[in-house]
């Protein structure tokens, strides 16, 4: 009897597994994204500092999505939560800034092989890229030796990389890189980050579509509106919201978004979202807010929420709040003007 059991359950997830290849749906029986890098969190063993990574296990890939911001601390946070990184099966980088990618020096230590997918980022971009040679001025009237390439240039110019070695694919339109698994490349129009490109992830389950943000430079709203192409039941969203200096009416108009236009059923923020936008998400999503300090493993499995803990980020004091304020403003590092 024992055995026909476990046949029958055999049977049921290789059935589940072909439905989500033939459907785009990803399949798997346990799921979770682990935080592994953020600024808040109750895990003593794990060390804060601002910005962000996640392990995402899902649809039987582990994905690591960002590395944080200091490679030390990142290496430090990845060992306590004893993460296999030769054993993940690709590394998402959502854009950029340090505070998302710093520690990608340790994964490459770790793994040199993986495969690693970023934004194209166009002239200059960090990543990599190649553009036609035709967008510079040209002078024929000048001798070879004044001339770029000469006076004859490659049809395109290839631009180097921060990470040369480095199994990097170069991410320009929203693409599914995996059966139900799906990057979102949008471009922000903020000023600050204008023409910035980030990634996000999306995974469509049997559930609802799972939405692992890193800053949301382009908006939370428009990143939620492309997942909903995808799948309009917005099961579940993680990462930073970018609304760490944003007033309370603009904070106010997305929080309703997100609940009423959108109709997201669990929301899990952190990084760059923001004290006040925690407590007004909190108050909106009620028992479908999930605290995601540093060393927290967010369930996804059917009954997203049911045992995790509810909460908020840490509270600065106000001299320490008033600081950082002014430092974001001025110094702009995440393109708040």
């Amino acid at each position: 009897m024992k055995l026909s059991v476990t046949l029958l359950l055999a049977a049921a997830l290789s059935g589940a597994a072909s439905i989500g290849a033939a459907t785009g749906i990803a399949v798997a029986a346990d799921n979770q994204i682990t935080i592994l890098y953020d600024v808040f969190g109750n895990d003593h063993a794990m060390k804060k500092d601002w910005g962000y990574s996640a392990l995402v296990e899902v649809a039987g890939k582990r994905i690591l999505f960002d590395t944080g911001n200091d490679r030390d601390v990142f290496a430090a946070n990845v060992k306590a939560k004893k993460v296999d990184l030769t054993k993940i099966d690709f590394v998402v980088l959502s854009h950029r800034h340090s505070d998302h990618m710093a520690g990608l020096s340790y994964v490459l230590r770790v793994n040199p092989k993986v495969k690693i997918y970023a934004p194209q980022d166009g002239l200059g971009g960090i990543y990599g890229s190649s553009i036609p040679s035709s967008f510079y001025r040209k002078d024929d009237s000048l001798p070879p030796e004044m001339r770029y390439y000469d006076g004859k240039p490659p049809e395109f110019v290839k631009l180097g990389r921060a990470w040369q070695d480095a199994n990097i694919e170069l991410i320009d339109k929203t693409t599914e890189i995996a059966p139900g698994i799906t990057l979102i490349a949008l471009v922000s129009e903020t000023t600050g980050t204008r023409e910035l490109k980030e990634l996000s992830l999306a995974v469509n389950t049997p559930d609802g579509l799972v939405l692992v943000v890193g800053c949301s430079h382009p908006g939370i709203e428009k990143i939620v509106e492309a997942a909903a192409a995808i799948n309009s039941k917005i099961r579940f969203i993680a990462g930073g919201f970018h609304l760490v200096v944003a007033p309370d009416d603009g904070i106010a108009k997305v929080v309703a978004t997100l609940k009423d236009t959108f109709k997201v059923e669990t929301i899990a923020p952190g990084h760059c979202t923001g004290e006040p936008t925690f407590t007004a998400l909190k108050q909106a999503f009620g028992n479908r807010y999930i605290y995601a300090g540093v060393g927290t493993s967010l369930s996804l499995g059917p009954s997203t929420g049911g045992g995790q803990r509810r909460g908020e980020g840490p509270v600065l004091k106000p001299n320490e709040l008033t600081t950082y304020r002014k430092f974001v403003r001025h110094e702009d590092p995440f393109g708040v003007p």
